[in-house]
């Protein structure tokens, strides 16, 4: 009994104590991860909107809209906003940018990711494609967003509305794309709305 109540003893204190060390690892570590998401935010704005001095943040309709200025007053240069959805093993987050009229996009980053390695996680970098290992995210820079995009496989994409999918990683490919379809009009939409009151 005494051997019972004493390895209950230790065992308490042994979960108090990991539970007081894990907490005070979190106050440590938590700001840090939190300032590194910033950045890495920051960075994804920068790298989809056209070059720009300052841009502001807009939240409507629980979308958090990023919009691009070269001066204050000025009409806007380009929107960010993030979109989230499906792939082929899991969420795929994107970082979007489109010119003011949502005619055209300015860039994607992908900023996260769970895509097979080796071949879905190409929608972020091709290390196979030794010339241009951006060349997936980069065909999407002035690619017309009306009527929709589309992806095509083993060809040069011939329409304004069109990209090449990655070969091995079409449902990737496909998934980003159908993100992207569906999510621009939200933010659009959104974005038309800043301007009405809540």
């Amino acid at each position: 009994m005494k051997d019972n109540y004493r390895m209950f003893i230790v065992l308490t204190a042994i979960t108090i104590l990991s539970g007081g060390l894990l907490a005070a690892l979190d106050g440590v570590t938590a700001p840090i991860i939190q300032s590194h998401r910033l950045n890495e935010l920051r960075a994804a704005i920068s790298d989809v909107l056209p070059p720009h001095e300052f841009y502001e943040e807009i939240s409507r309709d629980r979308i958090d809209l990023y919009v691009g200025r070269n001066k204050e007053g000025e009409e806007p240069i380009g929107i960010a906003f993030r979109v989230i959805g499906s792939g082929f093993q899991g969420k795929i987050s994107i970082m979007v940018g489109v010119k003011p009229d949502f005619s055209e996009l300015t860039g994607i980053k992908v900023l996260e990711q769970g895509e097979t390695p080796g071949l879905g996680t190409k929608i972020v970098a091709d290390p196979s494609n030794k010339t241009d290992p951006l060349w997936f995210p980069e065909q999407f820079k002035g690619l017309k967003i009306r009527p929709r995009i589309t992806v095509v496989k083993n060809a040069k994409p011939s329409k304004p509305t069109e990209i090449q999918a990655i070969s091995g990683a079409t449902i990737s490919s496909k998934a980003v794309v159908q993100i992207l379809n569906e999510q621009i009009q939200d933010a659009k939409s959104a974005y038309r709305n800043e301007s009405m009151p809540d």
